[in-house]
């Protein structure tokens, strides 16, 4: 086993939870929530996924950043060194972080005021703004899975 080893396969398992946990969420739990459950129901139960699944995300925002640039400097002798595919990661990393701070700091505490006061309306509209957020970080996690994938290719 190489030193490369570890970082990697943190790496990439920090990445299948995130972006597979956000799979799970749009394309399994989300349409289930929908079907089975009325207004007031479903906000409490997403602001408890919220909730659980944020916990792992931020292990996961530390985790990537960390491997990756250990992995950076245990491949190349630069940062300027490494392949372009590498640096748009960094860069697609760095926009999904961006937008999982804007739900967790912007958008969640708005679902979480709703649901308090139980204006299930305006809990309605947060939690569309919040999924809004996690369809595109779900595009980015699976470009960024695309690229990492391919990376013999490039």
């Amino acid at each position: 086993m190489t030193a490369f080893a570890l970082p990697y396969s943190l790496h990439v398992l920090a990445a299948v939870i995130w972006v597979g946990g956000m799979f799970f969420a749009w394309m399994v739990l989300r349409p289930a929530a929908v079907s089975e459950l009325q207004a007031p129901e479903r906000l409490k139960l997403w602001a408890e996924v919220f909730r659980r699944f944020f916990k792992w995300v931020w292990v996961t925002i530390l985790v990537l950043p960390i491997s990756g640039i250990g992995m950076w400097h245990m491949r190349f002798d630069s940062l300027n060194a490494a392949p372009r595919y590498v640096h748009i990661m960094a860069g697609i990393f760095l926009v999904m972080l961006a937008l999982f701070l804007r739900i967790q700091l912007l958008q969640l505490p708005e679902l979480k005021r709703a649901i308090t006061a139980q204006n299930w309306p305006e809990g309605g509209a947060a939690l569309g703004k919040i999924r809004r957020l996690v369809g595109i970080n779900l595009l980015l996690g699976v470009l960024v899975v695309a690229l990492a994938s391919a990376r013999p290719l490039f």
